[in-house]
């Protein structure tokens, strides 16, 4: 037999799957939920595109510093994990559906857009994680400190952050009676 020539009982080469991928961006499960993890660039296209299917409802916004996690942190092979993330938590009521979604922002530039021309509740938590994390939301109408002092240094959510200490009087134990 020629080696050009493949033997009728020979397996068929399987393709790799292709990666589930929804608005174009890569998709994971986690407990049941679905998981988006557009990039930066295209966090507004995605959420635009999922408002239009439905998803009208920010639930809520917040950060995440994976600086002292050395785990899986289950992300999908075109993804490659950054010190922080934002996560997005989107709701359809319509069809009952909630849809994550991740964004992994480097520590060299903290900065992500802002949703809050799409998401107007957004406002708050983006501040916070500006506050807490010291990410940056680009188009953001009011990007200012919302729970600490405006002269405090510092992001107090960030794992390299100095832990505070304030010494606690503890009042002496009350008399049996």
């Amino acid at each position: 037999m020629s080696d050009d020539v493949v033997a009728d009982d020979a397996p068929e080469p399987v393709a790799e799957p292709e990666p589930e991928l929804r608005c174009g961006v890569p998709v994971t499960w986690s407990r049941g939920q679905e998981v988006l993890h557009p990039t930066r660039d295209q966090l507004l296209t995605v959420v635009g595109s999922l408002r239009d299917d439905g998803f009208w409802f920010c639930t809520d916004l917040c950060a995440v510093d994976y600086s002292a996690h050395g785990g899986d942190r289950n992300l999908p092979d075109a993804v490659a994990g950054e010190r922080f993330e934002v996560v997005v938590n989107l709701v359809n009521h319509r069809d009952r559906q909630r849809i994550r979604l991740r964004v992994q922002v480097p520590e060299a530039d903290p900065r992500v857009p802002s949703l809050f021309a799409i998401h107007p509740g957004t406002e708050a938590p983006e501040r916070e994680a500006f506050d807490l994390f010291g990410i940056t939301f680009d188009g953001h109408p009011d990007l200012t400190r919302i729970l600490l002092p405006d002269e405090w240094v510092g992001h107090p959510l960030r794992k390299d952050h100095p832990v505070g200490r304030i010494p606690v009087q503890f009042k002496a134990a009350p008399a049996a009676r």
